[in-house]
Formats: structure tokens, C-alpha cells, sequence
């Protein structure tokens, strides 16, 4: 059987941003529902982080996340799966309180909610169901790990070795080692998509921050049968670079015959390699800024007409694995959770005003 797996959908980033919430229905509009109409999917799984706050929703988000995701949803006759990831529980010790339960369970019961280990099957095939691993759950998640005949996995897990964004190595998380046994694993958690071995993080379907731009987004499609895992690239992106130049150019070639539409909604670095002639280029950010929800103009002094994208990412990303380190190096007087997460969150939020 052909499922669709999704995961770290997030509604709510970054302080309920209307724009993140059109983002978020443009790419289930013109992408996601019209890939699943069109090859006939049956079940869709997401694998945690439905919404981004922990403690609370926005009224208005809620009602984007069902009339934008959930209702059309049931509407197709899907059969809809989803896990608990960390943003969607409460508490970090259990994942007893949490936003699936009161925003999906009552309103849909239909769909399948998992807050605890679980092992399902899916027309004859086991699947292991790991929501977020907590203080509470983890013994039970490990004794079922052992168990298990289960040969493919699902989860929302934080494993040592692989990337917490593009860059970054998570350094404190479980021991991937611990499923060796599984011929698949299949999880949320961290946004950039990459795999190693038989565990493959499939990344969120959409840029959140900077920190995402050029980094491939979407969902996959995975074959219980054969095993195959298909990733369908989500061709939406709303973080875009332009190289501003006006040397030895005429206003046509910079400002009149330029594509503006192409960056509506969308946040934009203009990168300034050459401004000649004042006007024109103060008429070319007003005009872009008549289309784009975010203009930031960046002096060329780093080359970054020559500096390779992954080298600037990764010139920002080891600000975050200083602030990390710095973090464990406190005393146990600290959560050093709650910290980490303030800290990534605050970076997160300076990723997007640069």
C-alpha cells in the first residue's frame, strides 16, 4: 500500500504569521491534495509537530489548520494517522496533554490519534508507531522496540549523528543504534531532510527562516510492499536571494522589465553588487516591496555572488551550535531543554529579520 508521509507541519511558526498560514494552503492547494487526487491515495500519515506552540493555539490558526488541512482531509475519505511530536505536547514529561487530542480526536474521530508507542498494521504489514519519546513513555518505547516483529518504523524521534537543521549535528539524542533491527525508519523532528542508513528524517514541506533557503522541502510516498520511498519536492519556496546590479544597465533591464510577481509573499535578500544610479535602485525596492512580505537589502562585502549558499548557511548555523555548547556546559540548576529551545527559537526569529 502507497501511504503519503508528512511531518513538522508546524501551523503557528513564527507568531502566527498570516503569511506562513497562506504558505501553508498554497502548497496543499496546488501540491499535496492534487498529488493525492491524482494517484488515488488512501491514507496520509503525518509523523508530529502538527502545530508549533506547546502551551497554546491562536483561535485564527486553529481555524486555518481544519479548514485548510483537516476537513479536506476527512473530505476525501482519507485515512488520516498522525503521532505526537514534541510542539505538539504540553508537558515534556508525558505526552498525556496535548493539541492532537483536543483539536483532532473530538472534532474527527475518524482519524487515528497516537500519543504512546503503538504497534498498528497496515494491510498485513506491522508498523511501529513512536510519538515523542518523554520521561513518562520511554521505558514502555524501548521494551516495544525489542519486542516488536515489526520491520518498518514511524516516529518523531531525536537521534544522535544526524542534522537538527542544515549544518547542525544533534549531539544528545538517543542512540540510532537502537534501530538496527528496523528495514525502515521513517521520522519527524528535525526539518532538513536526510537519511543514513535505514533512517530517513523527511524534513518539513515548507521553509520556515533562512536558515531553510535552498534546502529541499516537501512529503514522500512510501510503498509498504516494496519499501520504496518517493520524495515529492515541494517547488513553493518563499525564501529568495536577488543579485542587484545596475552597472552598464538601462532602467529597462533593471527595473520596468523585471518579474516583481515572482516574489510575492515571499521574503527577499537583495544582495547589492553594483548601485550606479540611485533612483532607479530606490524604485527597484519599492516596487519589490509592493509584492514581497519581507525586503532586506545586504551589501555584497562577504562575495556572495561567489560564496557558495551551503558556506554562508553554514557560517549561521555555528552561532547556534556555540549557543548549544555553551548551554551544556551549564550547571544542572538550569533546564537546559527549555533553554535550548528559547535560544533556537530567538535565532530562528534573527534568521528572519536579516
Amino acid at each position: 500500500m502507497r501511504i503519503v508521509c508528512i511531518t513538522d507541519t508546524h501551523w503557528g511558526i513564527r507568531g502566527d504569521n498570516l503569511t506562513f498560514l497562506d504558505y501553508h494552503k498554497q502548497f496543499l492547494d496546488t501540491v499535496f491534495f492534487p498529488f493525492i487526487d491524482k494517484h488515488k491515495i488512501k491514507k496520509v500519515f503525518h509523523l508530529g509537530d502538527l502545530v508549533d506552540r506547546r502551551k497554546y493555539i491562536n483561535f485564527y490558526t486553529a481555524t486555518r489548520l481544519r479548514e485548510d488541512f483537516l476537513e479536506p482531509l476527512q473530505s476525501r475519505g482519507l485515512d488520516f494517522d498522525i503521532i505526537a511530536g514534541n510542539h505538539d505536547t504540553f508537558y515534556k514529561s508525558t505526552n498525556q496533554i496535548n493539541a492532537l487530542n483536543e483539536l483532532v480526536t473530538g472534532a474527527f474521530p475518524s482519524f487515528s490519534v497516537y500519543t504512546e508507542p503503538t504497534e498498528i498494521e497496515v494491510q498485513g504489514t506491522k508498523i511501529l508507531l513512536l510519538p515523542w519519546i518523554n520521561q513518562e513513555n520511554q521505558e514502555k518505547s524501548f521494551a516495544l522496540i525489542n519486542k516488536t516483529k515489526a520491520q518498518i518504523c514511524f516516529g518523531h524521534l531525536d537521534l544522535t549523528g544526524f542534522e537538527m537543521r542544515r549544518g547542525v549535528i544533534e549531539h544528545d539524542g538517543q542512540d540510532p543504534g537502537i534501530f538496527n533491527k528496523f528495514d525502515t525508519v521513517l521520522t519527524g523532528h528535525f526539518h532538513h531532510k536526510h537519511s543514513h542508513n535505514n533512517i530517513h528524517y523527511l524534513g518539513s514541506p515548507l521553509q520556515f527562516d533562512w536558515s531553510d533557503y535552498n534546502d529541499p522541502r516537501g512529503f514522500h510516498v512510501f510503498d509498504t510492499d516494496s519499501r520504496e520511498l518517493v520524495f515529492i519536492e515541494n517547488p513553493l519556496i518563499i525564501f529568495k536571494k536577488i543579485w542587484y546590479n545596475d552597472k552598464d544597465k538601462n532602467v529597462d533591464e533593471v527595473v520596468e522589465n523585471f518579474e516583481f510577481d515572482r516574489y510575492a509573499g515571499c521574503f527577499v535578500k537583495v544582495i547589492i553588487e553594483e548601485k550606479t544610479n540611485p533612483y532607479w535602485y530606490d524604485t527597484f525596492i519599492e516596487k519589490l516591496e509592493d509584492h514581497a512580505t519581507d525586503v532586506r537589502p545586504v551589501d555584497d562585502h562577504k562575495n556572495m555572488d561567489t560564496i557558495e549558499d551551503e558556506e554562508i548557511v553554514g557560517d549561521a548555523e555555528d552561532t547556534f551550535t556555540i549557543f548549544k555548547k555553551t548551554i551544556e556546559q551549564m550547571d544542572d540548576s538550569v533546564d537546559k531543554e527549555e533553554l535550548t529551545a528559547m535560544i533556537s527559537e530567538l535565532y530562528n526569529e534573527a534568521q528572519m529579520m536579516e
